[in-house]
């Protein structure tokens, strides 16, 4: 089977939660016997990010011709394409196509994010307005995928599609047992470290405003607010506890990131709205707790090893991390959080595209 999958997400040079979900099932898609498997891109530099694959150059997502990109998708001659998003230009395609649906937090949080091109961010903001464009877009696909089960609960809830919809989970690249070991075996000093990490974005819906507050009701603890944050983001938080310790690292690797994961108390969010979460996969990889806020997505990622707060009560968040304190405590956490993360893989999401797209092969295409 011809399996071609839209790569051109990808971002260059650090991977976004879409890019590191096109480049993490890719990865495991290629390793499936009877996948023909081709990467479509839209800039040579997104191949530094993905494996090594063949692969097909056609226009940008957010290009005017992304209408009719499925002209010049054709031309490869897939049996399948596989979107990780829901926004690919469908006119003339002649391939069984399935789309994915992330989440759908801005129909409540409308807010584009700030690196979209103007236009883009006027047609984000009329798009989210209504359900029917959502409908229009799914209903154009063969199948639809999503990350969580919580995501597609809501699609069910809201109607967006008469097409099946699958699951095939966020993951992340899992360091080896030795880690969750040597976490457990730190439990009194990590316990002790008083180190929080935000991984996460500023926009609205993160509510990063929350862990400010609960930083500054914890005497001797340091936040550190790993993305890019602009002046004004920084102004705003440092004025809402002046004396909270924040620490604004602008970007990190992911050798810094997991750097700090494996000295941290816990990884916190006080998320409103997410449709999945994978920095709670990648700190409870680590050994390293989780305090998250109480959203259904959190808990179906978390189970029973995260600890939750109501995402907008500072003081209850900062009593949960204070429970860390307690060496016996952070170990039995580090050790759940460890097995819990084992749950989530992209070969499990692999797989769960592989069965959908051979199932696919047997319809007939829609145009």
């Amino acid at each position: 089977m011809r399996l071609a999958f839209d790569c051109r997400y990808t971002r260059i040079g650090r991977h976004d939660g879409i890019s590191r979900y096109t480049a993490g099932v890719v990865g495991e898609l290629a390793k499936i016997d009877g996948l023909d498997l081709t990467m479509i891109i839209s800039d040579e530099r997104q191949l530094e990010m993905l494996p090594e694959l063949p692969w097909i150059k056609v226009s940008g997502p957010t290009s005017v011709l992304e209408p009719l990109v499925a002209r010049q998708v054709n031309r490869a001659h897939p049996d399948v394409v596989i979107s990780p998003m829901q926004t690919m230009g469908t006119a003339g395609r002649r391939y069984r196509l399935a789309l994915t649906v992330h989440d759908l937090i801005y129909y409540s949080n409308p807010t584009p994010p700030h690196d979209l091109p103007a236009f883009v961010r006027v047609l984000w903001r009329l798009y989210h307005k209504a359900w029917w464009p959502q409908r229009m877009l799914l209903n154009r696909a063969d199948a639809i995928v999503t990350v969580s089960e919580t995501t597609r609960g809501l699609i069910a809830e809201h109607a967006l599609t008469k097409r099946p919809v699958v699951v095939a989970r966020n993951a992340a690249d899992l360091p080896g047992p030795s880690e969750a070991s040597a976490a457990a075996a730190d439990a009194e000093n990590r316990a002790d470290a008083k180190s929080l990490v935000y991984m996460g974005s500023f926009m609205p819906y993160k509510n990063v405003e929350t862990l400010v507050r609960a930083t500054g009701e914890l005497p001797g603890y340091t936040l550190h607010l790993l993305s890019r944050a602009t002046d004004a983001d920084k102004r705003r938080l440092q004025a809402i506890v002046p004396d909270a310790h924040l620490v604004f690292h602008d970007g990190v690797s992911d050798e810094e990131y997991h750097a700090l994961l494996r000295r941290a108390t816990a990884l916190v969010t006080a998320s409103l709205d997410e449709g999945f979460g994978i920095p709670l996969v990648e700190s409870m990889g680590y050994g390293t707790p989780v305090v998250v806020s109480d959203i259904a997505v959190f808990r179906e990622i978390g189970g029973e090893a995260a600890l939750y707060a109501p995402a907008r009560d500072a003081a209850r968040f900062a009593a949960t991390v204070a429970r860390l304190e307690d060496p016996a405590e952070w170990r039995r956490r580090s050790l759940a959080s460890r097995r819990q993360a084992e749950g989530f893989s992209w070969a499990a999401s692999a797989r769960a595209i592989a069965v959908l797209a051979t199932g696919l092969t047997g319809r007939s295409a829609r145009r």
